[in-house]
């Protein structure tokens, strides 16, 4: 099995794992959510509200009922979205599963990115890294622009425009209330989450420059 195959599989395991229980957690006594439900119907409508944000986007419960670290932690899940090359949006769980094992080498002082006993090129990590800081970019512009221009929290904006980028479609239910530039910003968010990644880590992997000199280095303080 290839190392891609690898990472992909086990990161979204672990995802599949995490999402449906923290919804769980955090929706078990919630009585708009789950908190009327029995225990079999509380763990089903966890699972399947726990996965769909990554890709799908249905609901089988009031999103907009939902209590906040909920709506922050869905966030997160429709940011990542699920695997690459595939229809879903999101920076994708490899591009997560490798800014994961960078952070992890970095505090274990490995002079090498290391997974699945494979070294990650460098030229991935920085990919990687230039993905996911321009997807958090757009997706925090887009909130703090929706802010302003509507009376809705923080909160509620970031999970629209994560969903926009995440082209999941899910919603708390503001859409509808947003001025009309408000919605236009989330369709061009929603353009720039489904072609957005895969043009730009093409024109990554194809336009590179090759120079006959490096300048001399130098350490910078971090932190």
């Amino acid at each position: 099995m290839s190392l891609h195959a690898r990472i992909t599989l086990t990161a979204t395991g672990a995802l599949l794992v995490l999402g449906p229980l923290l919804v769980l957690v955090a929706e078990w006594t919630n009585p708009g959510t789950l908190g009327p439900m029995g225990v079999w119907e509380k763990a089903q409508a966890a699972w399947f509200q726990g996965v769909t944000p990554r890709t799908a986007g249905f609901n089988t419960i009031d999103i907009g009922a939902q209590r906040e670290p909920t709506l922050n932690f869905m966030t997160a899940l429709m940011f990542i979205g699920a695997g690459p090359a595939s229809t879903s949006g999101g920076i994708k769980v490899t591009t997560f599963a490798v800014l994961g094992a960078a952070v992890w080498a970095e505090t274990r002082g490995h002079p090498d990115v290391n997974v699945f006993r494979r070294r990650l090129p460098n030229t991935v990590i920085r990919q990687a890294m230039t993905v996911a800081f321009l997807a958090v970019g757009v997706v925090f512009a887009t909130a703090v622009t929706l802010t302003a221009i509507s009376p809705f929290h923080l909160t509620d904006t970031l999970f629209e425009a994560a969903s926009a980028f995440g082209t999941v479609g899910l919603s708390t239910g503001i859409t509808g209330a947003l001025p009309r530039s408000g919605q236009l910003v989330l369709i061009v968010v929603m353009l720039i989450g489904r072609l957005g990644p895969i043009t730009f880590i093409t024109a990554l992997a194809l336009h590179r420059r090759v120079r006959v000199y490096r300048f001399a280095e130098e350490r910078p303080i971090i932190g």
